[in-house]
């Protein structure tokens, strides 16, 4: 079966033609992680580029996205039981006081689809929330706000949360690079691409 094809399905947001391939595709005993590797990231990866060059919008990232999720829904047992390891962990939540999600919500199915194992806080989080994700093993959390109001507590975050070992990364419709490093945060993202991007020069740094 040819990959291609299921890149057209993630990129166009088909979600029944996602899960019927991926379906197909496993039952010819083909390697799994080709489904990943060859099919949805690269695929994921065009649409956020595309959204990064303003060629495409929230919405068509949003249903690329949930596109890719049906698929990974089938896929992520099957790929846990050939001892696929994740790329890493990261802890991603709304910060307190803010209960906006949707762009959090891109983020965390972007990075699953990007082979990272993640752990959705929700919304609402105080520095305690991150600070058991981080027992749990996450050694990046990223901070989302919508609000100007909301955005002031991830100062609090990156006070209480951040260490030698445990990178914080920061993005939000009012936040910006300043805002960033004012506060000490190791990075900033203005959409979920470039998150995706930025998650994976830390982890290349520790490998």
């Amino acid at each position: 079966m040819d990959l291609k094809e299921l890149q057209g399905y993630v990129i166009a947001g088909k979600r029944e033609d996602v899960i019927n391939f991926v379906n197909k595709f496993l039952e010819t005993d083909s390697d799994p992680n080709a489904l990943l590797d060859q099919g949805m990231i690269p695929a994921m990866r065009e649409i956020g580029e595309k959204f990064s060059r303003n060629e495409a919008y929230v919405p068509e990232l949003l249903i690329a996205a949930r596109a890719m999720q049906a698929g990974l829904q089938i896929l992520e047992p099957i790929l846990a039981g050939t001892g696929r390891e994740p790329k890493g962990k990261v802890a991603i939540g709304t910060v307190k006081g803010d209960l906006h999600d949707i762009g959090k919500n891109l983020v965390a199915i972007m990075l699953k689809g990007a082979g990272y194992e993640v752990l959705d806080i929700g919304v609402n989080c105080d520095a305690n929330k991150f600070k058991t994700a981080i027992d749990d093993g996450a050694t990046v959390i990223a901070c989302s706000a919508l609000l100007t109001t909301t955005m002031g507590y991830m100062e609090d975050i990156v006070k209480e949360c951040k260490t030698d070992n445990v990178k914080i990364i920061i993005g939000g419709a009012p936040v910006t690079q300043d805002f960033a490093d004012k506060i000490g945060a190791d990075g900033y993202s203005d959409d979920a691409n470039k998150a995706v991007q930025l998650v994976d020069t830390f982890f290349e740094e520790t490998a």
